[in-house]
């Protein structure tokens, strides 16, 4: 078993502002919330990007209330999860003034990234026909939940998106009720999206100065990641229901009830399935013509599974996976949260990384201190997973309070020390 407290991986990126993002130099105007479209901020900040928040005066992004769990201070882990190196600036959109400034902002950014009710940003004079006629060269990601036809009054909650764009439908045992995945996966599939489309229209920026506008949906990516469940129904009109943890076309492929606890076990071919045989101790079952070939297993998955399941009662999830991967077979418990960190550290992957409240603590005032909290504070972020060799992600700032840097961007740096501080009251 882990502790709860994992050390933090020291070469997931690096911490502070040293060294150049792959992104560094580009500015992102974020009016998004909740999950897909910070999310995708997120990882694009943690290339260089130099995002800014946008959030309402008082309230801020959705997910700041949403809560328990939340850190010391009472702010919620899932703003905290996907809102680092990004700055906060509070604006009202239901203003004119706020409008315009919003208008100022943009027009010193790339990238413009929003996730409201289609025709909301429109409505506000900030749509991507009115923002692009000013600016050529912008590109603007709209991200919803069933685009902007019409799908476009349609909430886009992740819930609803697994229920009726098909996941649930494919998730969860046979005989029980329709399950929705662990986490809120489509936004964050369709987070990933909104970033690759940004990259790709800054790439034809590059190419032509030209901007484009970007759209992704909630519903869309969806189905685009069912992919191997989509692509049986649109090549052979198979429309797939629960199975559990099985898998469709691969068998044995799924878990099965150690001494302990479950374990996976992911057979891919059928040396695989012969070594899996001899290890549990019934070596004739690669020969019986029930289990000789993939389809053969497949056809007779059940059989399978009560033979394989009643040998491997015979000992711990842990035993049986280190006995099966030494010989290449694929397997694993089913670990916890805490476990998979752990597992994760041991093999010497990002995991976790600390963040320290105050960017740069040399130069940073007793003012600037007493507000990021205590001097020494950090906060714990899950890495992000990608690997540059010569650009690695940066953890430059914690996720900010909201509005925390109002002042420095409607402003600018020279009037910081005199100017009203429009976020005092959202602190």
């Amino acid at each position: 078993m882990s502790t709860q407290h994992n050390a933090p991986h020291e070469a997931a990126g690096v911490l502070g502002g040293g060294g150049r993002g792959a992104l560094e130099g580009l500015r992102i105007a974020d009016f998004s919330r909740v999950l897909a479209g910070p999310y995708a901020t997120m990882l694009l900040a943690d290339l260089g990007a130099d995002v800014v928040k946008v959030e309402r005066p008082g309230i801020g992004d959705d997910t700041r209330a949403w809560h328990p769990p939340a850190d010391h201070d009472g702010t919620s882990t899932y703003f905290l999860g996907v809102n680092r190196n990004k700055r906060s600036v509070a604006l009202d959109l239901t203003t004119e003034a706020g409008r315009e400034q919003a208008r100022a902002l943009v027009a010193e950014s790339d990238v413009l990234v929003e996730n409201f009710r289609p025709g909301t940003m429109e409505r506000l004079g900030l749509g991507p026909r009115e923002l692009r006629a000013r600016q050529p060269g912008l590109v603007y990601c709209s991200i919803s939940g069933f685009g902007g036809g019409a799908g476009a009054t349609i909430p886009g909650y992740d819930l609803l998106v697994q229920a009726v764009g098909g996941l649930m439908s494919v998730t969860g045992d046979a005989a029980g009720e329709p399950v929705k995945a662990g986490v809120a996966l489509v936004d964050v599939i369709t987070g990933l999206h909104a970033s690759l489309g940004i990259l790709a229209a800054l790439r034809h920026r590059d190419a032509t100065g030209e901007g484009q506008l970007v759209e992704v949906n909630l519903l869309s990516s969806l189905l685009s990641a069912l992919v191997n469940q989509a692509s049986a129904f649109a090549v052979a009109g198979v429309v797939p229901g629960r199975m559990g943890n099985a898998h469709p076309s691969i068998a044995p492929y799924e878990t099965f009830s150690a001494a302990d606890r479950p374990i996976a076990i992911a057979v891919g071919n059928d040396r695989q399935f012969a070594v899996l045989a001899d290890l549990v101790g019934e070596p004739g079952l690669a020969r019986d013509d029930r289990f000789r070939t993939n389809a053969d297993r497949v056809a007779h998955r059940t059989e399978l599974r009560d033979i394989l399941t009643r040998r491997l009662s015979g000992a711990g999830a842990d035993h049986w996976s280190a006995v099966l991967l030494a010989a290449g077979v694929p397997a694993g418990p089913v670990n916890t949260l805490d476990e998979a960190f752990d597992f994760a550290q041991k093999l010497g992957l990002p995991g976790i990384v600390e963040i320290p409240a105050v960017e740069n603590p040399a130069a940073a005032t007793p003012a600037a201190s007493a507000a990021d909290g205590a001097q020494g504070r950090s906060f714990r972020q899950v890495a992000n997973p990608i690997a540059l060799s010569g650009t690695p992600p940066q953890y430059r700032l914690p996720p900010p309070r909201l509005g925390q840097h109002s002042a420095e961007i409607l402003h600018g740096p020279s009037d910081l020390d005199h100017a009203p501080a429009p976020d005092q009251a959202d602190g």
